[in-house]
């Protein structure tokens, strides 16, 4: 049955998951937000011979995996009957070469005779048009073109072409390479090119890997969690995608299915906040890039909740008929209408991981004063729309209110304002935003205080709760002592916790009752649990909460709360940021160690 024990490769430009047996079986191109040439995934628990690359032995009997020690490259042992056994590596070239980091659109694999006599067929059946054609196929004596209007591909190898034309099985005597990239000749030996981007994508991704600052413990986890989380950057731009996937629901049938392959203002925050934190200031850097460009074309200062990775403003959403969904749970959407929603939130997310460059002096490139005046055009909007209705950070598409997270936010922005011009000496603009901010702090803690309940409430005049409630600590409006924190803390616990799981509301939206826990949700109780003091009881939540990952080490968005399945987008960018935030926060320091 399809799962989500998948692996994902990828290099910044393109990506792929590979499935427990060691097949691709997604993979869009030219970049993430594409055509999902490789789209098995999706095509229901009958569709897995098109949309895929697969090798299989004669007699397979066993498949093993792991990835190289700090890479995104994963081996995948195959086994037969009798003992024969090949090793393939999967991996997405990623190296500086000629100057400037070499990332092509192409996946590479190599296979490796290991013991035995093993028989190897290849199976290679990308589509075009969302799932609805098999690419059209022409070939020469040491490749394949796989035609399609927009972007063809070419299979350069040293494997039999007619082997591989024909899915027939052969024997491995010697080491194959597959490169399937731009549909342009390959310069030089497909051999000895491939193993050396092999031996140059390694180097690269563990020297990456060791200029970060992981905490003691939970190493492996957080080293592969911030791996994955820069495999969503589109590194041309610089933007971040929330998941690599779309569709996968994130509950049986629900048929809340969403298209994550885009840049949300608020997932992105999380995540370059995250990496900052290990020290990962090249994503960063490039993140900071791409948000100056947003802000320079938005119009008097507006801003959406999301974008596509090249920054375009219109992201229709669709639904690809020719795609019968995961596990066939359709429908599978393309694009998504979060865009035009209003989500208030973002302005503070725009600002806030700003507010760094003009500090930070190991940047490249630290911010000045004309990057100040853009700014203030985003804060302009946080200061009107910080007690005006909105879709809210869950982006409920039917109803809209006041919400609390959204205001905090907008309080932020004008805090962080503040902070920024102070740095700059600009003395009034710094007394008019600290102005704002009070103005915006005295009408939350008026609004959103539910007296009755003795807690902060999720909307102004309302009772609810919801679990970004927790984040408050964080965003710095209140300290954790605070018995106000204290006491909407213990109201969230009571009402959204099950078990070792946390919902997002506990309140039917346009789809009814939540059915799954939100991940993210789960690891801001853990960080409020740290934060209260309790850190046997969130040490111990964190460590179910890693259980939970799947073998490649990674999370989705959600997770049934009874069985603990995994549902929803995947590798989630939440869900790998509480990884990191939770381990920084509960691991011993390196000083205790030594």
């Amino acid at each position: 049955m399809t799962s989500l024990e998948l692996w994902p490769i990828g290099n910044c430009q393109v990506s792929g998951l590979i499935d427990e047996t060691g097949s691709i079986v997604w993979g869009c191109v030219p970049r993430v937000d594409g055509d999902p040439t490789f789209c098995a995934l999706l095509r229901g628990e009958d569709g897995h011979e098109l949309g895929t690359w697969r090798f299989m032995l004669e007699g397979q009997c066993k498949v093993e995996q792991e990835y190289l020690r700090n890479t995104p490259i994963l081996r995948t042992r195959l086994e037969d009957e009798l003992g024969g056994k090949v090793d393939i590596f999967d991996f997405c070239p990623r190296f500086e070469r000629l100057g400037r980091m070499f990332r092509p659109v192409a996946f590479a694999r190599i296979v490796r005779p290991v013991a035995g006599s093993p028989r190897l067929r290849v199976l290679l059946t990308p589509m075009n048009g969302y799932g609805a054609a098999q690419a059209p196929i022409t070939h020469g004596t040491n490749h394949i073109r796989y035609l399609n209007d927009r972007h063809a591909l070419r299979l350069t190898t040293d494997a039999p072409v007619g082997y591989v034309l024909d899915e027939r099985h052969f024997r491995v005597e010697s080491a194959l390479h597959f490169y399937l990239g731009p549909d342009e000749p390959f310069v030089g030996n497909v051999g000895r090119e491939v193993e050396a981007m092999l031996q140059q994508t390694e180097a690269y991704w563990r020297l990456w890997v060791r200029g970060l600052a992981t905490p003691l413990d939970w190493q492996q986890a957080v080293i592969r969690a911030a791996i994955t989380l820069k495999l969503c950057q589109h590194e041309e731009t610089g933007a971040i995608v929330a998941a690599l996937t779309t569709s996968i629901p994130e509950a049986p049938n629900s048929r809340r299915n969403w298209d994550y392959r885009y840049c949300w203002i608020r997932d992105a925050y999380y995540t370059v906040q995250a990496l900052n934190r290990l020290g990962a200031l090249d994503v960063l850097e490039k993140y900071l890039a791409y948000l100056r460009n947003l802000v320079d074309d938005a119009h008097a200062g507006v801003i959406q909740p999301l974008y596509s990775v090249s920054g375009a403003r219109e992201i229709i959403e669709w639904e690809a008929e020719c795609l019968p969904g995961y596990r066939g749970m359709g429908p599978v959407r393309i694009g998504n209408a979060a865009y035009y929603q209003l989500q208030n939130d973002c302005y503070g997310q725009i600002i806030i991981p700003n507010i760094q460059a003009f500090s930070d002096h190991r940047l490249l490139r630290m911010a000045n004063a004309e990057d100040f005046t853009s700014l203030e055009k985003v804060g302009e909007m946080a200061w009107q729309l910080h007690d005006q209705p909105d879709a809210g950070l869950w982006e409920l598409r039917t109803r809209t209110a006041v919400h609390t997270y959204s205001s905090v936010m907008s309080w932020a922005a004008c805090d962080r304002l503040a902070n920024a011009a102070e740095l700059l000496g600009l003395n009034d603009r710094e007394a008019l935003w600290r102005t704002r901010a009070d103005a915006i702090r005295a009408h939350i803690d008026q609004q959103a205080w539910f007296a009755e309940g003795g807690h902060y409430a999720a909307s102004f005049g309302g009772q609810e709760l919801d679990a970004s409630l927790l984040q408050l600590v964080e965003l710095r409006y209140v300290h954790a002592a605070d018995p106000r924190f204290q006491a909407t803390l213990k109201a969230v616990e009571k009402t959204l916790r099950r078990g070792e799981h946390m919902l997002r509301y506990a309140s039917e939206d346009d789809f009814g009752l939540p059915e799954t826990a939100f991940n993210i949700c789960t690891f801001w109780l853990i960080e409020a649990l740290h934060l209260d003091g309790r850190d046997e009881e969130a040490k111990a939540l964190f460590e179910a909460m890693l259980a939970h990952r799947t073998r490649s080490g990674l999370l989705s968005e959600d997770m049934d709360f009874e069985t603990g399945e995994l549902w929803g987008n995947f590798p989630q960018t939440y869900s790998l940021v509480g990884i990191i935030n939770c381990a920084g926060l509960l691991s011993r320091s390196w000083g205790d160690w030594r």
